[in-house]
């Protein structure tokens, strides 16, 4: 019952469309041609209106002052192939093939033309079977048609039955999906192609702020759609986007808003994605609103047409340059022609008794036509024609196969469209040097030329400045081709914003992402190319300055150990050992006499070793921390100088006990004497350094660090223990000892000469008190490299201001004043002491 109701709807739907066409008694003879096998062409000998109906009615195609040229040169283009195949011994021989030619001037000729090849020879009605494999309709394939609309339209008709519908220009993606038009395959290339081309033209020049116009129907809107797609992916913003209507004319209002809306989008290059027909809408408001100084990127179906160059006026809109199918020529095209011009073509002939009549199957025109008045093939009409010759040679080399040929003689079998379409989807062959094929899309192997209008005298002309091949898609341009409107003929910008400085990043103001202002790289950050919008923070081991495009490796400092100031640190530290081990001996070989006796005897052994042990930990601030030099550097000093302290206090305490309170408190000096006080109190102030010296280095134990916050370019290797309560503890008691020394020495300020160390110690232990106070001072101003350094020339002075204050006295007494390392020299100091305590 659903195949009666089909059928019976689509032989009213043909019954309908017959008569509305059967308006004239009248057909021409070169429409049709008998041969053993059909195809179809659909080409538009005239042009239908582009206002937008309001009731249904059909459009008559052979009306006064509707011939289209274009349309004419397709039409004659398919005739002449089909004569040059049934001419050819090698292609299709002992095979004729003849044609069903129809004007589709408008949707509703379509749609009757479409139905006219679909209707079964005899019947001319469709019928709807259950199975179509055994359909046969009047022709086997067809070459058509104009437009994207028209062609979806036909390839969904055409498709149930799989009768091959092979399209000259329409080239919407849309048509590529098989699922919908298993049966569509085409010559000329699939807009994809065309906008990634249009994309990498506009990447080539920096244009990353475009205005973006189509027409309306499927080629301008999808093309449209598909471009704001690629380029937006690219970063190319849309600042304007508009479709002109089917209804618009020149200078209306709504073509009026359109320009307003360009002039205020400040975009330089405009993208023209249109058929030819609004294109000239369009471009006749341009040169009416005095639009001009851009550049217009030509989609392919107006880019060589004269049709546009042509429009009064549009010299001075700028530059254009265009997507356009590679120029190709059919040889004999043109004789062809004006030998069908100049040929006496008859009147046209009556319709066969029987037979429907149509006015698409006219053309009054045609038959006027002289050698002397004829329209003129022009590069885009010749381009155009090539595209359906080559699909009337596809049709023919699929049939070769399918028939035979190859052994010299065709079968003539019964051929269904659907084996036909498997051959041709598989067809290799040169026409004219050029590979005719198809992809699994039905998409040709083709090319674009890149093209740019030059004006030359009274008209523009078109020159080819690159091309585009795929795939990939790759694109090839001679810039120096280009004649471009602006001064000096230099390209020009067309950018929202300026590209910002190296290491400025891009803050987005308002909704474009090409417009924004530049902002400089804080230091630490980077800009990387491929995020021109953020900063990025470097590595841990990397810095950068302000503005920064890329990081840079930190550089690694420490004190090394042949930098010069090491070296003079190493000389200084070196000579003060050697000169207490030289004190050493020398109060060795002295040891019996009053001086060193009075310096304390074998104590100062032990005072010259912890001088020695301080002095030995400064090696550890030379070259890379280790764990081991962080441990013992600062510990080691801290343990020698309180060794050394403490020693210093219990001498000038000793002196004091005995000249001052010997005799007044006798009980307390003879304990102090019994009990060993002085080697008690070395050992119990040592003890107590020894514990916070260990706490310290268990509790807060110094290790190797390296130090990445207080210079942005470099990463100081350190020990982490100036930072810790352990290390400011030993300071402190170094201190509190410090003080006690100073206490003891000046309270015994009066004691006799040779005895009197007030000034050396209280010198000694000043400068070591300076030293630290400078240390601790310029740690807090600087943390660098030679902050070690520093470090060291305080303990180096600590330590040679506690040599200084109280050996190099002894030793100059013992070396140069011999006199007064006496017995008698003594005995004499002490009895002037004594002489002066009874006077008082």
């Amino acid at each position: 019952m659903l195949l009666r109701i089909a059928h019976l709807a689509g032989l009213q739907l043909l019954i309908s469309c017959c008569r509305a066409f059967a308006c004239h008694s009248m057909e021409s003879s070169d429409f049709s041609l008998p041969g053993d096998y059909l195809l179809g062409g659909l080409f538009p000998l005239h042009s239908g209106c582009l206002q937008v109906r309001h009731r249904p009615e059909v459009t008559l195609c052979d009306r006064p002052g509707t011939f289209n040229d274009h349309g004419y040169h397709l039409f004659q283009a398919m005739r002449l192939g089909v004569e040059e195949i049934n001419n050819s011994t090698a292609l299709l021989p002992n095979v004729t093939l003849g044609y069903q030619l129809y004007d589709v001037c408008s949707d509703s000729a379509n749609v009757y033309a479409t139905l006219r090849v679909l209707s079964l020879q005899g019947p001319h009605h469709i019928k709807l079977q259950g199975d179509l494999l055994q359909y046969s309709p009047k022709v086997l394939a067809v070459i058509g048609t104009d437009n994207t609309n028209q062609a979806a339209t036909t390839a969904a008709l055409l498709s149930p039955f799989l009768v091959p519908l092979i399209s000259y220009a329409a080239s919407s993606m849309t048509l590529s999906m098989k699922q919908q038009y298993p049966s569509f395959l085409r010559t000329v290339p699939s807009d994809k192609y065309q906008v990634e081309t249009m994309v990498l033209l506009l990447q080539r020049f920096g244009w990353t702020w475009i205005s973006l116009v189509g027409s309306s129907g499927d080629y301008g809107q999808l093309g449209v759609q598909a471009l704001e797609d690629q380029a937006t992916v690219q970063g190319i913003c849309i600042a304007f986007k508009d479709i002109v209507p089917f209804s618009a004319r020149a200078g209306d209002e709504r073509m009026q808003d359109m320009m307003h809306h360009l002039a205020r989008a400040r975009a330089t290059v405009v993208v023209v994605f249109s058929s030819r027909q609004l294109a000239r809408v369009f471009f006749e408001s341009v040169v009416l609103a005095n639009l001009t100084g851009k550049v217009w990127i030509a989609s392919e179906d107006w880019a060589i047409s004269t049709y546009i160059s042509r429009v009064p006026g549009i010299r001075h809109i700028g530059t254009v340059l265009g997507v356009a199918i590679q120029q190709k020529t059919i040889p004999g095209l043109k004789a062809f022609e004006e030998a069908y011009a100049s040929a006496d073509k008859g009147a046209p002939r009556p319709c066969p008794k029987g037979s429907w009549c149509n006015s698409n199957q006219l053309c009054r025109e045609c038959q006027a036509f002289t050698a002397h008045r004829m329209p003129r093939l022009t590069a885009f009409s010749m381009s155009a024609a090539y595209n359906a010759y080559q699909a009337v040679y596809a049709v023919a080399h699929g049939l070769h196969q399918l028939l035979g040929c190859a052994s010299g003689a065709c079968s003539r079998d019964q051929v269904y469209p659907w084996q036909l379409l498997e051959q041709i989807q598989k067809v290799n062959f040169l026409l004219h040097g050029d590979t005719v094929m198809f992809n699994d899309n039905g998409n040709p192997l083709s090319s674009y030329n890149i093209i740019a209008w030059e004006w030359n005298g009274p008209k523009w002309t078109f020159t080819v400045v690159g091309s585009s091949t795929w795939s990939p898609v790759r694109l090839d341009i001679n810039e120096t081709k280009i004649q471009w409107h602006g001064k000096d003929n230099q390209v020009p910008k067309s950018v929202c914003s300026s590209d910002c400085l190296e290491g400025h990043q891009r803050v987005v103001m308002g909704f474009h992402h090409c417009c924004f202002e530049c902002v400089p790289c804080e230091a630490g950050t980077f800009l990387n190319t491929s995020d021109l919008y953020r900063c990025q923070p470097c590595g841990k081991e990397e810095w950068a300055p302000d503005g920064s495009q890329t990081c840079f490796p930190r550089t690694v400092v420490f004190l090394a150990w042949h930098e010069h100031t090491s070296w003079v640190l190493l000389a200084a530290n070196t000579l003060l050992l050697l000169l207490l081990l030289g004190t050493a001996g020398l109060f060795a070989w002295h040891l019996d006499t009053p001086v060193v006796r009075s310096a304390g005897g074998q104590l100062c052994f032990l005072m010259l070793g912890s001088l020695a042990a301080g002095s030995g930990s400064l090696y550890g601030f030379f070259g890379e921390p280790t764990w081991p030099a962080c441990l013992l550097r600062q510990a080691l000093f801290a343990l020698g100088f309180t060794i050394f302290l403490s020693c210093l206090t219990v001498r000038s305490f000793q002196l004091v006990i005995i000249f001052k309170f010997s005799t007044k408190v006798p009980t307390f000096y003879h304990a102090w004497v019994q009990n060993h006080g002085a080697g008690l109190f070395v050992m119990i102030s040592s003890a107590a350094q020894l514990l916070i010296c260990l706490t310290w280095l268990v509790v807060w134990t110094p290790l190797p660090t390296r130090e990445y916050q207080r210079f942005p370019q470099l990463v100081v290797l350190e020990c982490t223990e100036a930072n810790s309560l352990g290390f400011i503890l030993a300071f402190l008691y170094n201190g509190l000892l410090s003080i006690s020394a100073f206490a003891c020495s000046y309270v015994g300020k009066d004691l006799p000469e040779n005895y009197n160390e007030a000034k050396c110690v209280t010198f000694s232990l000043l400068f070591n008190f300076v030293s630290w106070i400078a240390f601790f001072t310029t740690a807090s101003v600087y943390d660098g490299k030679y902050l070690p350094a520093v470090n060291m020339l305080a303990v180096l002075s600590s330590l040679s201001s506690g040599f200084g204050g109280y050996f190099l006295p002894k030793c100059y007494v013992i070396l140069c004043r011999p006199d007064l390392n006496s017995t008698e020299h003594f005995q004499a100091s002490i009895q002037d002491y004594t002489r002066r305590r009874s006077s008082t």
